[in-house]
């Protein structure tokens, strides 16, 4: 039996996994989703990958990775992206987020437009729909959510809006009633997002890097929460950059807990807690470019 190969990076391995390959891994996953994977992810990236190896029947990844490169599997670069992409998420996740968010579109007399941009398997706009029901009182809230993600797997879960029971532990009984129809029989242990949340939301590919964002501001309110930790700086300002001009003058964009754009864009200004607004929020005339732009001190 001929023996596996040693891998430079972590042992005896089903695949050879060199270093080259992994710095190639990198280099193609940065210019395809402005991802900037660390030194540390090279087992997940080899676990991840595999599976596609497999899948494909490529016997390396230097194989594999040429044959995206040289267009002989154009349709494998969707599947190389999505396995590449981390979707860690859980309804109401830093609920801290959504009274900010309730009271910030209370008062609203024109219809609510929110965009959710790293939408993963539908529990954050799905909170969102919940949040701006509760505060109008209704399942027909005058709102409109459009969700975005680079995933197209997480995309179709979202939009199918059916979860495992153990998925709403963190939810209230009430909220759970409310806005969720439990399955029986074959479906039993499985929750369903109710039809008029699921009429609220969107569902739609989006590419962050890429040339042309297929939605139309402005938003009240953005939510781009934990995706942006993926980026280099340089991505982040860029993508800020993108985002100013789709918001209306008070609009709100929302971030992750561990992200901080004050030293990445002069576009936006801190509101609250990982709550940002634009700078220059009393012009709406304003544009903001790459021009503001800043390096931390």
């Amino acid at each position: 039996m001929k023996p596996a190969p040693q891998n430079k990076l972590n042992g005896t391995r089903e695949f050879e996994f060199t270093t080259a390959d992994f710095d190639r891994v990198r280099d193609m996953i940065h210019r395809r989703a402005g991802i900037a994977l660390a030194e540390s992810k090279q087992e997940m990236v080899y676990s991840r990958l595999a599976r596609r190896l497999r899948a494909t029947g490529i016997p390396s990844f230097a194989s594999y990775l040429d044959a995206l490169e040289n267009g002989r599997h154009p349709e494998e670069w969707e599947a190389f992206t999505n396995a590449l992409t981390t979707n860690l998420t859980s309804f109401f996740r830093e609920a801290h987020h959504f009274p900010l968010l309730a009271e910030h579109v209370r008062n609203r007399k024109d219809q609510i437009t929110v965009w959710c941009a790293a939408s993963s398997t539908g529990e954050e706009p799905y909170s969102i729909a919940m949040t701006l029901c509760e505060v109008f009182g209704t399942l027909a809230p005058p709102a409109h959510i459009v969700a975005t993600d680079i995933d197209t797997n997480v995309l179709t879960t979202a939009e199918e809006g059916i979860y495992s029971i153990d998925r709403l532990d963190k939810l209230s009984a009430d909220r759970t009633r409310r806005f969720f129809l439990k399955g029986a029989g074959s479906q039993a242990g499985l929750a369903r997002v109710r039809p008029e949340l699921r009429k609220m939301v969107s569902f739609r590919p989006l590419n962050l890097l890429g040339d042309n964002w297929p939605i139309a501001g402005p938003f009240d309110v953005i939510f781009c929460r934990n995706v942006m930790i993926y980026f280099d700086k340089p991505t982040q300002g860029k993508i800020l950059a993108r985002f100013a001009p789709l918001m209306k003058p008070d609009g709100l964009l929302f971030a992750g807990h561990s992200e901080n754009f004050l030293y990445v864009s002069d576009a936006f200004k801190l509101r609250n807690k990982t709550v940002y607004q634009l700078a220059r929020h009393n012009d709406p005339n304003s544009r903001i470019s790459l021009q503001g732009m800043r390096n931390p001190p």
